[in-house]
């Protein structure tokens, strides 16, 4: 089998015979059955069970992984409604404490291993990873840091970023990070709504062979948030330099008790138009979110080395960083991924001894298209950040290795996790996820808000999960929030995704629901127009809109193409676009225009831009359509405002 010839729907990878004992999940059936004396005969009964008996679900999570509490809750769940719902009432906690516990894992053994294109590799232990982080507790601390105050990273994926973050959660202080590739801008559209006491920044960072001086950058956050009273600086380009050894003191490691639901940390929405929207997680869902999703969809462990490559500006970090917590150890890299070449994270594989592999579906499909055949023994891969065709799935397959887990996972900043994913006792077939997460009652609702199985619906969650937002910040009648998700469906978080589902709990994403493609009525979601466009060998980029016409029920389809060097947008091309479209899709799916473009938008962790596109060309000038800062490549913008006037 080919690349180019999977069926969506095809199975390529099964869960060995003895799945339910050599995994975590089949050892967490085996638990229940023991202590609660609950049987499944499969995940979808163990799924129907953790979205119907919410409390006893969330309950045996906490119980199965040990929470480490100061204050027993007096419930699992006080109030159900949505928006509200009120997680284990009376419990008090800490995020870092359980996730330093780290079981499994002995003092001495690596648990953090970072790898940069600015610095010689970093290996901490666990012992010396606690250390770290109760030292630069101790400093925070000195500098007047305490419960409820706000630390700023503007800093990469590497070992400090880390330890601060989890000093910070220790002290029940709040943190927030924006990588360094953020403009001044878009950090300070972040940072002036939470008003953080210390900065701590690196002076620059290194992408490929470029070095990227931010001194400027943080001169211009300070002088714009007067509530910064300290910056503290990471010699990072300039190795020697910095002041990042100073944020230390010597006190024993203790850990502020917080009620399940106080702040961790504030995350962003992608800030396309508007200011970012900063979401609020907190320190108990987060914990009980990333010990399920980690352990029994991921059945990661004390043995495993976990990787995904991201920013410290995307919730995959985040994600990332609990991996201490389940007893795996985490490997960070920061840097260029295709630098000197796609091969480079593959090898890094192998320096590192990564057992799991995660990165985004885009970076897969550059992977396919550069014909690489990286062959790797690893347990899973990971992929997320934007649908996966089916081609995808079986390139990792073909190319990467046949006995690993794929798990494709999506869901958002929003709660910091999946709705749907992977589990080890599930099959891997091509172009489709495998199910719901456990615990997240995830369904289809057509317009009137009726749930569907086999048929394109929005996206929904129709029963609270522990890691939605405590909030949005400044929000106090929540207003902000529940018109974020809960404005169409009233007391259903409506999430803003396409999806099928089958009568199996599998799913497809389609993707935006609102960059939905609506012809005559019909739906069309972009991730399977962007499938057949881009396995084209001349297309290595494409984005469709749109756009309705007041005379003409169908609208008007608009494609836009980035080629290959070498390849010219010509009638020929044109009519291959349309024929693949047609055989592949349906008539409906043939753009009315086709134009070559030199760059897409992206957001800095890789997602197309559709809507600000669309808007755009409806007329909304390119600084309202999208901000700006929070773009890969604002510059790509402007050749579409150059085409809305040529327009008229």
């Amino acid at each position: 089998m080919t690349t180019g010839e999977v069926t969506s729907g095809t199975v390529l990878w099964e869960p060995a015979a003895d799945a339910r004992e050599n995994t975590r999940i089949g050892r967490y059936l085996a638990w229940l059955e023991q202590e609660r004396g609950l049987s499944f005969a499969d995940y979808p009964a163990l799924w129907e069970w953790s979205v119907t008996d919410l409390p006893g679900f969330w309950q045996s999570i906490w119980d199965y992984f040990g929470v480490v509490a100061h204050d027993q809750p007096t419930a699992v769940l006080g109030e159900s409604a949505m928006p509200g719902a009120t997680w284990f009432p009376g419990a008090t906690l800490n995020y870092a404490e359980n996730v330093l516990r780290m079981p499994g894992r002995a003092d001495d053994e690596a648990v953090v291993l970072a790898y940069s294109q600015s610095r010689e590799p970093v290996r901490l232990t666990a012992r010396q990873l606690r250390d770290q982080v109760r030292r630069v507790r101790a400093g925070l601390k000195a500098r007047g840091v305490g419960k409820g105050d706000r630390v700023a990273a503007y800093a990469p994926n590497i070992p400090e970023t880390y330890v601060l973050m989890l000093a910070t959660a220790s002290l029940g202080a709040i943190f927030s990070s924006c990588a360094p590739e953020f403009g001044a801008r878009s950090v300070i559209d972040r940072w002036s709504q939470i008003e953080p006491k210390v900065l701590v920044a690196t002076d620059g960072y290194r992408y490929g062979n470029k070095d990227i001086d931010r001194g400027p950058e943080i001169s211009a956050i300070r002088a714009a948030i007067p509530s910064i009273e300290h910056v503290v600086t990471i010699g990072y380009l300039d190795a020697g330099g910095g002041d990042w050894h100073e944020l230390d003191g010597d006190e024993p490691l203790t850990f502020e008790p917080v009620p399940f639901d106080h702040p961790l940390y504030v995350l962003y929405s992608s800030g396309t138009t508007g200011l970012p929207k900063p979401i609020v997680h907190g320190h108990g869902g987060i914990l009980l979110e990333h010990l399920k999703a980690l352990a029994l969809h991921h059945d990661l462990g004390p043995d495993d080395r976990f990787f995904w490559f991201t920013t410290t500006g995307w919730m995959m970090w985040n994600y990332l960083a609990s991996g201490p917590a389940v007893g795996a150890a985490i490997v960070l890299f920061d840097g260029n991924p295709g630098w000197p070449d796609l091969g480079a994270l593959w090898d890094l594989a192998d320096t590192a001894g990564i057992t799991y592999f995660g990165t985004s579906a885009p970076f897969l499909m550059a992977c396919r298209k550069a014909g690489l055949k990286p062959g790797k023994r690893l347990k899973g891969v990971g992929s997320t950040g934007a649908p996966l065709p089916p081609e995808g799935y079986a390139w990792v397959y073909e190319a990467v290795g046949t006995d690993l887990q794929l798990l494709s996972l999506s869901g958002g900043t929003d709660v910091c996790t999946g709705f749907v994913g992977g589990a080890p006792l599930l099959p891997v077939r091509a172009g489709v996820i495998a199910c719901r997460m456990l615990g997240a009652r995830v369904e289809a609702f057509d317009g009137a808000g009726k749930p569907v199985l086999g048929e394109l619906g929005e996206l929904v969650i129709t029963a609270p999960m522990p890691s939605m937002p405590v909030g949005f910040w400044n929000d106090p009648d929540g207003t902000r929030f529940r018109e974020a998700y809960f404005d169409v469906f009233p007391g259903v978080w409506r999430h803003g995704d396409w999806i099928t589902i089958g009568e199996d709990g599998s799913c497809v994403i389609t993707g935006r629901s609102d960059a939905t493609l609506n012809r005559g009525g019909v739906r069309l979601g972009t991730a399977e127009f962007y499938s057949v466009v881009e396995s084209l060998p001349e297309v290595a980029d494409s984005l469709v809109v749109h756009l309705d016409k007041p005379d003409d029920p169908n609208g008007e389809l608009l494609l836009f193409v980035v080629l290959t060097e070498g390849a010219e947008l010509d009638d020929a091309l044109r009519g291959r676009i349309a024929r693949e479209l047609r055989a592949a899709l349906s008539p409906r799916h043939v753009p009315d225009v086709a134009y070559q473009v030199r760059a897409l938008p992206r957001t800095l962790s890789g997602k197309k831009l559709e809507v600000p596109v669309k808007r755009i060309l409806t007329g909304t000038p390119v600084d309202r359509a999208a901000a700006t800062g929070a773009l890969a490549n604002p510059d790509s913008l402007h050749a579409f405002a150059d085409l809305a006037r040529e327009r008229g």
